[in-house]
């Protein structure tokens, strides 16, 4: 089943307690093609700016990832973003954020990617989220990303947008700015009323190193985190969780409760090749082998136990 994600690609510099890097690739449509890819076939629609660097081209040669959506803007500068993180690696401080092209008009989705069953809209303003969702003829399944930035401050558009998504990814924190619910189980399921009515109906609830949550119609389940000993960097592991999960369910021709938590199996075990390096050296170390003898044992730790 075609799969296509727009989002983000920048130009990052990270620092975390195991070193910095400077002007290495980043980017929400980044780690969530290079997650999806191993699964299934990627549709990418981007824009970076013409100083966007020529070393970057590598990571848009990966055999299942299609760029015929990715423009290079002439007269335009790419994306940029530079962050530190904690000791304890849950919390992010951004210390500085350059728009550039993403403050610019949306990219075209090119026409053959016009047919695409599965789409997923990276966290930018909801206007333009749909501005782009516009341009793709009947999607099956559309999930949508977003911050705390949009909900407080474009509220009524983010309200509107929802209403045309089937799923929407999130923290916790977000699911308490956008509903005002405290419990969380009550915040997801207040969500999911403001979801497209018709079709398959997801939230997921982001909880970094505590997993997430998942709500797909009626049913609502935990997923704890794969235990990583070292991070590294965790900049990109929402993105590759969303890129691992629809990924999965891109490569089914139709999907149950079952197949959606086995998804989140998936996008899990991809979030955790993430954080084991900067940028995209965690993801480049995966490929179908191992990431299927991780996705085995974790599902082990899952059910070790267990009565059957």
């Amino acid at each position: 089943m075609s799969l296509l994600v727009t989002g983000s690609i920048g130009i990052d510099c990270v620092t975390t307690p195991h070193g910095k890097r400077e002007n290495i690739i980043g980017g929400s449509a980044v780690y969530f093609s290079w997650a999806a890819a191993n699964f299934s076939k990627v549709r990418l629609v981007a824009v970076v700016g013409d100083d966007c660097p020529r070393s970057f081209e590598s990571a848009f040669k990966h055999p299942e990832i299609d760029t015929a959506g990715l423009e290079r803007r002439a007269g335009s500068k790419t994306f940029r973003w530079s962050g530190s993180y904690d000791p304890t690696m849950n919390e992010a401080t951004t210390t500085a954020v350059v728009l550039n092209v993403l403050a610019e008009k949306t990219p075209t989705v090119p026409k053959q990617f016009a047919d695409s069953k599965i789409v997923f809209l990276a966290a930018t303003h909801p206007a333009l989220q749909m501005e782009l969702l516009a341009q793709v003829k009947s999607p099956r399944l559309v999930v949508a990303d977003t911050r705390d930035l949009w909900i407080s401050q474009y509220h009524k558009e983010l309200i509107a947008s929802l209403k045309k998504v089937d799923g929407l990814v999130l923290n916790d924190l977000e699911a308490r700015l956008l509903t005002g619910q405290v419990n969380l189980p009550a915040a997801m399921k207040q969500i999911r009323k403001m979801l497209k009515p018709s079709g398959p109906r997801m939230v997921v609830l982001k909880k970094g190193e505590h997993g997430c949550l998942t709500l797909y119609e009626d049913m609502l389940f935990p997923m704890p985190a794969y235990p990583t000993e070292k991070v590294i960097d965790p900049t990109g592991a929402g993105d590759s969780f969303a890129g691992g999960m629809l990924g999965y369910l891109a490569g089914l021709p139709r999907w149950s409760a079952l197949h959606v938590k086995q998804a989140v199996v998936a996008g899990t075990v991809m979030a955790s090749f993430t954080i084991q390096g900067f940028s995209l050296d965690g993801l480049k170390k995966a490929n179908k082998t191992v990431i299927a003898a991780r996705m085995a044992e974790f599902k082990k730790m899952l059910t070790a136990g267990l009565v059957k």
